[in-house]
């Protein structure tokens, strides 16, 4: 006799939603792909998380079985209102009708959130979340690149995606980071996350680094974009002296995101 748990017509659309993306999906990308409400996403997440299907972490829920979205949902729950500082502060520099790169960054989550406010983008991401959240909106043309799925991230990497992305002229780049080195710069755990950024970058008029001030100091493997190849830095804190001089010798200016309260509509 199988003990599998009956599901609901609402629980099995769910679930293959999540399949869908990847394994892992946040409630608001959830509610836009089932045309419901985050609040009946929220009570079916619940459901089949007491039938252990899925596993609810904040902000969103993920396919048990796997490692599948995990690393994304513990990064994209902390420093939320840092993060969501950053990103008010990033869309300023996009303006109707640009053509935008961003990548699969948890900070770059909260940018695609902001820049529904814009329309008529032509919006280029390895990202299944961003390209979730602002296709058919606003007029906006997405464009998900192709490549091997990494599930952890959410995203594609590799020649495929390298190739695909070379073929578009970006007015900005927002790029997210895993370490800030006084010394190298951008640095990434995943060297083909850190190769598909250099392409990005030599392809962008402007190069957004989007942070929290967590990340400075960090280490890891892997070198992005040469650090002359940035022109901002977004961040939530100040950075430091030591990276904030080698920031300046390398021409990448630095922008502090502003309070909530301080912020222009």
């Amino acid at each position: 006799m199988s003990s599998t748990p009956r599901l609901s017509r609402r629980e099995g659309e769910l679930v293959e939603a999540l399949q869908r993306l990847g394994g892992s999906g946040r409630s608001a990308e959830l509610a836009r792909v089932l045309d419901v409400s985050e609040e009946t996403v929220r009570r079916t997440v619940k459901s089949l998380a007491k039938a252990g299907l899925v596993e609810r972490v904040h902000g969103g829920a993920h396919l048990t079985g796997g490692q599948a979205g995990q690393s994304f949902f513990r990064r994209i729950g902390e420093n939320r209102a840092e993060k969501q500082r950053i990103a008010q502060a990033a869309i300023g520099r996009i303006r109707d009708g640009m053509t935008v790169f961003l990548d699969v960054g948890s900070t770059t989550a909260f940018v695609a959130e902001a820049l529904r406010q814009r329309r008529d983008l032509t919006v280029v991401t390895n990202s299944i979340g961003v390209a979730q959240t602002l296709a058919s909106h606003n007029g906006n043309r997405v464009h998900l690149l192709g490549g091997e799925m990494q599930s952890d991230e959410r995203g594609t990497f590799g020649p495929v995606a390298e190739q695909q992305a070379g073929r578009f002229a970006f007015d900005v780049a927002v790029l997210s980071a895993d370490a800030l080195s006084a010394k190298h710069g951008v640095l990434y755990h995943s060297a083909p996350e850190a190769h598909l950024a250099r392409v990005i970058a030599e392809g962008a008029e402007e190069v957004l680094l989007v942070s929290t001030h967590g990340k400075v100091g960090r280490t890891a493997p892997h070198r992005g974009p040469v650090p002359q190849m940035l022109d901002l830095l977004l961040i939530d804190q100040p950075p430091g002296k030591k990276l904030a001089k080698s920031l300046a010798d390398w021409g990448v200016a630095t922008e502090i995101a502003p309070e909530a309260d301080q912020q222009t509509p």
